[in-house]
């Protein structure tokens, strides 16, 4: 497994949209998800992907957040849509278990992170 790599990041107004990518090579038979963590607050899942492309959510993310995968290319997506200044947030994709469900789980469940990308949604 190699480390991801995410791109896609950015500064938005309320209200738009942004995908962000993260290349991913090695994890196809692994839960990945993405997780965010805004200022001054924890990191928390917001959206995973089971290697059987089954997909969770936080509750938190109301319809607003896709995640989705490209195995012919290794790359991670998560779409966000309707864009919130409580979005602003550093967003990590990372790597977790081999074959474990969908469900978003704990950042102790991951083990492989990525460096990060900032969003910053302004109002």
């Amino acid at each position: 497994q190699v480390q991801p790599e995410e791109s896609g990041g950015g500064s938005v107004q309320s209200g738009g949209s942004l995908r962000l990518s993260c290349a991913a090579s090695g994890y196809s038979r692994s839960r990945m998800g993405w997780l965010c963590q805004g200022p001054g607050k924890e990191r928390v899942g917001v959206a995973a992907i089971a290697s059987s492309c089954s997909t969770g959510y936080a509750n938190s993310v109301n319809g607003r957040f896709t995640i989705s995968q490209d195995n012919f290319k290794n790359t991670l997506y998560l779409q966000i849509n309707s864009l919130k200044p409580e979005d602003t947030a550093m967003y990590y994709c990372a790597g977790g278990r081999r074959h474990a469900s969908a469900r978003v789980g704990s950042p102790s469940e991951y083990n492989t992170w990525s460096q990060g990308t900032q969003v910053t949604v302004s109002s």
